[in-house]
């Protein structure tokens, strides 16, 4: 029936409305924190390139954990960065029992229970070039690789892993790591692909600064997707399931809806979507810059996230974003603020009241406060 006997606006005429018809709401509940594990004691150095993130040693990782336990996280992703010393071409530091990642693993099962702890699994951190496995002639083996990325998926089970994140684009890593876990005893251990991984400038950050093992030489186009293909895309995540991927993941995100939709859409499967470093860092960057409200434009990023079909919200802005929603208690549709505003670093937002009168709350977190209107 059109206008004027509908009036789409009837029902945005207050934040009530707006609640009572939501679509999509985000909670603490869809959020993973990626982390990073580096050898030593006493180290929590933020990462320059990720504002709020940080290189943390195994004691300060658990410190870490239980913060994010009592705000409600359900999950953290970690990464390890070893020292380049421990660096070799069969990338021994991925599946040593005594590797960062495993010790990490133990400490946060053995001091922070209730948290569940997902491993990536991948071999990048630990060979001196920074490809994902066994080069061969300056290409990546699969077969070679696939057999070290077993043991690496295999020692993180061992150490007490919830749940491990295969992340090489292999052929057949699923299969592969589905079959060694099972015949080992860890047939209700669940695996969360990395199933449409694409070959993204948006990682720099990530592999400069938070596993520093960018690449020495070539690129990873021959097992990363190609950007502009999403039927391939549906392909390799048509493989993973029919491999037995419990968890499919489609990364980046946000340059990549299309993917994210057709992948809910096409699968129905618990999906995954990361939020990768460089779009994190895109925002922050802005946000300094004057150009934009860090809060607002995060909190619309992680909502468009789970409008396109994410079910679990991987993100650097993890924490900032559930100390908000737990010190309110709201899901995020009920905090996106509607009036934004901007000054310099610390920001502090507007929202409307049921009245429509503007009413202000400030973001928990040194980084999410400001004063002044746009």
């Amino acid at each position: 029936m059109p206008f004027p006997a509908t009036r789409l606006r009837r029902l945005r005429q207050n934040r009530t409305f707006r609640r009572l018809v939501r679509e999509t709401t985000i909670s603490v509940d869809d959020l993973v924190l990626p982390l990073f594990i580096v050898p030593g004691r006493g180290i929590k150095k933020e990462m320059e390139s990720l504002p709020g993130n940080y290189h943390l040693s195994v004691d300060c990782l658990v410190e870490e954990a239980r913060e994010l336990r009592d705000l409600g996280i359900s999950a953290i992703l970690l990464f390890g960065v070893p020292d380049a010393k421990d660096k070799n071409e069969r990338a021994f530091g991925a599946y040593s029992p005594t590797g960062i990642v495993q010790q990490a693993v133990r400490a946060v099962k053995e001091n922070v229970p209730g948290l569940l702890v997902i491993t990536d699994v991948c071999l990048c951190e630990y060979t001196p070039h920074g490809h994902c496995g066994v080069l061969k002639n300056d290409y990546l083996d699969n077969e070679a690789s696939l057999e070290l990325l077993v043991k690496t998926g295999l020692s993180h089970a061992q150490a007490g892993a919830d749940m491990i994140s295969p992340a090489a684009m292999l052929d057949g890593q699923i299969r592969a790591l589905r079959q060694a876990l099972d015949s080992s005893g860890f047939l209700n251990l669940p695996i969360m692909a990395y199933s449409a991984k694409f070959a993204s400038k948006l990682y720099d950050p990530f592999f400069k600064e938070g596993t520093q093992s960018a690449l020495t030489h070539g690129d990873k186009r021959t097992h990363q997707m190609p950007i502009g293909n999403s039927d391939e895309a549906m392909r390799e995540i048509a493989m993973d399931v029919e491999e037995g991927a419990d968890i499919v993941m489609v990364k980046p995100g946000l340059f990549y809806l299309d993917v994210v939709y057709r992948a809910k859409t096409e699968f129905n499967m618990p999906l995954a979507v990361y939020n990768v470093s460089g779009e994190y860092a895109m925002i922050d960057a802005a946000a300094r810059l004057g150009r934009l409200d860090r809060d607002a434009v995060m909190f619309e990023a992680l909502r468009c996230l789970k409008r396109a079909g994410a079910d679990i919200l991987i993100t650097y802005a993890a924490k900032q974003a559930a100390k908000y929603l737990t010190s309110k208690k709201l899901s995020v549709s009920d905090a996106v603020p509607e009036v934004e505003s901007f000054a310099g670093r610390e920001l502090s937002m507007k929202f409307s009241g049921i009245d429509g009168t503007a009413g202000s709350a400030g973001l928990v977190g040194s980084q999410w406060k400001s004063s002044s209107s746009d």
